[in-house]
């Protein structure tokens, strides 16, 4: 099996590159924000590019992945894989891809769903976009860290997936946190609510996650509110201006934001509506 470096050790980046530790196949990882006592921490990322084979890049935005491939790029070459993690709109996906193999060196976009705890858990889930050879020499190295790894199409689609998906959660979230409040302000115990709803068809994965979270007030970040707002922004880049929804929901993460709400996790949503 090949081996595999991680540049970037936030929330989701350190769960994997710990499994991917554990596995005997992590050859290096490298954080902006020191990590020294990090298993096979490089003082550079151009020394996780020596270390490994294949380099998962799990960063913020596109423009901390533009930093990223503009120090690295010298140091890739024909036998290095870039495999691109972080939430990126479509154009951006596309322009790191013409300047990584523009070094030799080979890119796929595999951006992901699943917050922490899936993680943990090693139930992300990809959506691969690429050159099918490079997906099949990755597929080993992702399973470790997965549970579900969909061949998507282009590396553009793949990225315009991701922005779909999150969409989606996003629309969810308020939902929830609107039918809650509505239901507290009535009287309605939360045992009550959360009892109905999982007989109810709008019961989904999103409300079991996050009824832990909403009934204690728990709002430490699984997903923060401050990159949910960057991936719809993302989203509209892509295609979405215009789509009422999603103006919504950027109006009220924005709001949330503003509130001092953005290192949160994006349930803290629900304190805006009075809650």
């Amino acid at each position: 099996m090949k081996t595999i470096g991680v540049i970037g050790l936030g929330i989701i980046g350190s769960v994997w590159a710990k499994h991917y530790a554990n596995a005997g196949v992590l050859a290096g990882a490298w954080n902006r924000t020191p990590q020294p006592d990090f298993p096979q921490w490089r003082h550079t990322p151009e020394g996780v590019v020596a270390a490994a084979d294949v380099i998962q890049i799990v960063v913020s935005d596109p423009a901390a992945v533009q930093s990223v491939l503009d120090r690295i790029a010298p140091s890739l070459t024909a036998v290095k894989i870039i495999v691109q993690s972080s939430t990126i709109d479509p154009q951006s996906s596309e322009r790191f891809r013409l300047l990584v193999t523009s070094r030799g060196a080979r890119y796929l976009e595999a951006p992901f769903t699943g917050s922490k705890p899936a993680a943990e858990e090693r139930k992300s889930v990809y959506y691969l976009g690429g050159d099918a050879a490079v997906i099949e020499e990755v597929q080993p190295l992702l399973s470790l860290v997965s549970e579900v790894r969909f061949v998507v199409g282009t590396n553009q689609q793949a990225a315009v997936l991701k922005l779909a998906v999150n969409l989606n959660v996003a629309a969810q979230m308020q939902g929830l946190a609107e039918a809650l409040t509505l239901a507290r302000q009535a009287g309605v115990s939360d045992a009550m609510f959360f009892g109905v709803l999982s007989k109810n068809v709008g019961y989904s994965g999103l409300t079991k996650l996050k009824e832990p979270k909403l009934r204690a007030g728990d709002f430490s970040p699984q997903f923060s509110v401050k990159h949910l707002l960057k991936d719809l922004r993302l989203a509209a880049s892509a295609g979405g201006a215009g789509f009422p929804l999603l103006a919504t929901m950027q109006d009220c993460l924005q709001a949330a934001a503003s509130a001092g709400l953005a290192d949160e996790d994006f349930a803290a949503i629900i304190k805006r509506l009075g809650h």
